[in-house]
Formats: structure tokens, C-alpha cells, sequence
């Protein structure tokens, strides 16, 4: 027996028993209602699974009108029950009508047993489908909600930071493209994460992706999907990137890291807004904000002959520039305060402040890795404090990396480090070049400077 609820609505009360002692031994609740006026009262109607209508009621009329204005009724109430309209004269233009207001199918008297088991079965079906698409988007507007929540907000009130905020709530209402460039460190997910909260799209993803850890054999399964058996390990059909950010914002950190190869299947993906995936050949269409950013000159890189113009052009429709901390005047103290409350209760010590002395020192500091290196300092001078108050031997600053290797750099992973940065220092942040230089490929450095930064 199938744990379901019927009701059937005729004025007919030979109908009614008819179908009552039918349709018992197949589901678990049956009622019946002799006067359509009663739908109004009905109580709980939205938990009634499947509704069998009659289309006319009144004696001489055989319109279907009366069936038509119950079904809009029932269908107010309770929108996903599914409605079944009966009739005892077969009219293929009113059943279509009744289709397009709402019905799930309809059933000629007399009827068929087993073609109306039929009918009712497949309007349950109908049913359960609705509510577990009605569970699904609630759940996927939950996951969204989770995935978009922000972790760590915009703190700061400097006339830099404010000029730049003030761009970014002029360009969020758009769709237009945008590329964020500033120094490692300085925030640039949290700008792409403003632009994405202050659109339009705010109740879709966002998604983020560090284009630098893909690898040029894996790119376009990552960013445009595949098929199942479109190589090996291709079990089953995966969506990319650009379709798991469909109706929403897609953030490409780290841009100057692309290949040419890899930078032309992008340019292509943009420009016809729509991907294929690896092992198809049919285009799958894709609506969604474009960011993008870098640390790099990537006009200079074009200038050089190692990023495609025409795809600077297609991504770098508003240019935010983020400042680097030092150039942040005020904002470094507000921030040291915020991460000392952050870590302070992360670690059970709460009491801690900073004395002026060592508030002096943060100031007079250049912060070559920004945030990220302001953050990392406080942390760990929270763990190490002694006391409630932090002093300036509390904090642990470098000067900017020499020409030459200073005496401080005694183990391995800091010479690796040292090398890294000069390189990187000597080709503008350019990571294809700065690999070349040193004989390794680009994947391979770009994974050993994420593992030594930890």
C-alpha cells in the first residue's frame, strides 16, 4: 500500500463510493467531498498528495468552467498536490486547458480500473518529485549560503581602502569584468567577495579557483568539465568550474600564472560564453560575473609576449587596484587589533593588548607580504605571549630579502625561499619566467612557494 493521501471531489456520490473502494486497497487515506464548496475548508490541504476533480457540477452544464475555477482554487491552496480532472465528455481542447492551468492529467468516465491506477500512480510520482525538487533547491540555497558566507570582512578606513570600496559598490550592480591587481597579501578575494555580495547575483555562488595549482594537462577538465570516459580516471561526467558558477560570480585568482595554450581556451570560453567539455563536442552555455586577478604586470607581461592582449582586454573592463598595507595609512593598527581579538580567542587569551612601543613598531614596518604577513605575525606572537601585554620583542619582523644571502638564512627550505624571491623579484612577480630561470616548470614552483610560505 502506498502512503499516500486521495481526495476525490464529484458531486456524484455513486462516483464518490466507486472510486473510494478502488482506490483504498492501493493507498493508505482516501476522503471524499460531495460539494466543491467545501474545498475552502478543507483542512490541511496541502498535505493531500493527489486531488480527483470532476469538471462539472451543475446540472445541464457541461463547460468544464466550474472544474477549471476549482482546480486555480486548490492549486492557490496547495501547489504542488497533483489535481486529476474527470469528465464524462471527452474534449481534447478543455483537457489541454486544464493541462496548462495546473492539472497532471485527466480521466473520461466511465473509467478504466487499471488505466486510472495508472493515471494516480504516475500523479504521485508526480508529487513526490515536486517536493524533492522543492528539498533540493532548499538545500542548495543553504550550501550557497555556506559557501558564500564570508569568512573574514574588509576591515580598515583609509582614504586608500575607501576609494577603492567606493569603486567597487559603483561596478557590483553590473555584470561587467573585472581584474583586481595588487601585491601578494593585500586582499584581493575579499574585494572579488564585495563585488560578488553587492551584485545582483548575491544569492548564487561564488566560486574560486587558484589558477596557479592547475596544471596545463588538467585545465580544461577542471574549468570546463568532461565526460565520463574522456580519459582515464573520467568514471563519470564531472561539471567544471564555469558551470558550477552558473548564475553566479566566477574569481580566477592568480591569472599571470596561465600558459598561452591555457590563456587561448580561456579567451574562448569568455567569449562565447559557453564551455565544452573534455570528451563532447556539444556547447554548453554558461551565465556568470567574471573576476579575475593577479600580483602581475600583465601589461608588461603582453609587452614581453607572455600574456595574449585580447584577453587582457576581455577581463580588464574595470581595473580595482587594492593598495599594499604600508600605503594604508592607519589601517595597520585597526587590523593588528582585529587579528589580536581573533587569535586572542582562538588561543584562550583574551586579556592581551599591544603596548605603544610595540604599536610603533607595526607602524614603522613597510609590510612587504601586506595582511597575510601582518595576520601570520600576530598569530604568532598570541601563541608565544608570556604575558597580557605584547612588547616589541613580541613580534618578529624581516627586513626585504638582499641582493645577497644574509646570515639568518641557515636551513634549506629558507635557501629554497631566498632563491625563489629572487627570481621572482627579478621578473616582476612573472612566474613562467622566474621557473625558467631557475630549471623548474612553473607548476613545480608555484607548488614549492605555496608549501615554504606555510
Amino acid at each position: 500500500m502506498i502512503q499516500a493521501k486521495i481526495l476525490v471531489i464529484d458531486d456524484n456520490k455513486s462516483v464518490l463510493s466507486a472510486l473510494e473502494i478502488l482506490l483504498q486497497f492501493e493507498y493508505s487515506s482516501v476522503q471524499t467531498l460531495f460539494n466543491p464548496n467545501q474545498i475552502s475548508s478543507f483542512p490541511k490541504l496541502n498535505e493531500i498528495d493527489i486531488v480527483l476533480l470532476d469538471m462539472n457540477f451543475s446540472a445541464g452544464v457541461n463547460t468544464g468552467n466550474e472544474g477549471l475555477f476549482w482546480l486555480n482554487e486548490i492549486k492557490k491552496k496547495s501547489p504542488n498536490t497533483s489535481v486529476i480532472m474527470m469528465t464524462a465528455y471527452g474534449a481534447v481542447d478543455l483537457a489541454v486547458t486544464a493541462l496548462k492551468k495546473g492539472a497532471s492529467d485527466f480521466i473520461l468516465k466511465p473509467w478504466n480500473n487499471e488505466r486510472l491506477l495508472a493515471t494516480v500512480k504516475s500523479a504521485y510520482e508526480l508529487r513526490k518529485s515536486k517536493e524533492e525538487i522543492h528539498q533540493l533547491k532548499t538545500k542548495e540555497k543553504g550550501l550557497k549560503q555556506l559557501i558564500n558566507a564570508d569568512k573574514s570582512s574588509i576591515i580598515g578606513s583609509s582614504k586608500a581602502l575607501k576609494a577603492v570600496l567606493n569603486l567597487v559598490r559603483k561596478v557590483a550592480k553590473t555584470d561587467v569584468n573585472v581584474l583586481i591587481t595588487g601585491e601578494n597579501g593585500t586582499g584581493k578575494e575579499l574585494i572579488a567577495r564585495e563585488l560578488h555580495r553587492l551584485s545582483s547575483r548575491q544569492e548564487e555562488v561564488f566560486i574560486n579557483v587558484d589558477m596557479g595549482s592547475i596544471s596545463d594537462s588538467l585545465f580544461e577538465s577542471e574549468l570546463f568539465g568532461h565526460s565520463k570516459g574522456a580519459f582515464t580516471d573520467a568514471k563519470e561526467d564531472r561539471a567544471g568550474k564555469f558551470e558550477a558558477a552558473n548564475q553566479g560570480t566566477l574569481f580566477l585568482d592568480e591569472m599571470g600564472n596561465l600558459s598561452l595554450q591555457t590563456q587561448a581556451k580561456l579567451l574562448s570560453a569568455i567569449q562565447n560564453k559557453s564551455v565544452v567539455r573534455v570528451g563532447s563536442n556539444k556547447p554548453i552555455a554558461v551565465d556568470i560575473r567574471l573576476i579575475c586577478a593577479t600580483n602581475c604586470n600583465l601589461e608588461q607581461m603582453v609587452a614581453q609576449g607572455l600574456f595574449r592582449e585580447d584577453l587582457l582586454y576581455r577581463i580588464n573592463t574595470i581595473h580595482v587596484e587594492v593598495p599594499p598595507l604600508r600605503d594604508r595609512e592607519g589601517d595597520i593598527l585597526v587590523l593588528a587589533d582585529f587579528f589580536l581579538k581573533q587569535y586572542g580567542n582562538k588561543y584562550d587569551k583574551p586579556q592581551l593588548k599591544i603596548n605603544n612601543t610595540a604599536q610603533d613598531k607595526l607602524m614603522e614596518y613597510q609590510w612587504p607580504g601586506n595582511i597575510r604577513e601582518l595576520q601570520h605575525t600576530m598569530e604568532r606572537a598570541v601563541i608565544l605571549s608570556e604575558g597580557n601585554v605584547l612588547k616589541p620583542t613580541d613580534f618578529l619582523l624581516h627586513s626585504k630579502p638582499s641582493q645577497t644571502i644574509e646570515a639568518e638564512v641557515t636551513t634549506l627550505d629558507e635557501m629554497e625561499l631566498h632563491m625563489i624571491n629572487r627570481a621572482l623579484d627579478l621578473h616582476d612577480g612573472n612566474y613562467s619566467a622566474a621557473a625558467e630561470q631557475l630549471g623548474v616548470s612553473r607548476q613545480t614552483l608555484y607548488n614549492k612557494l605555496k608549501k615554504l610560505k606555510k
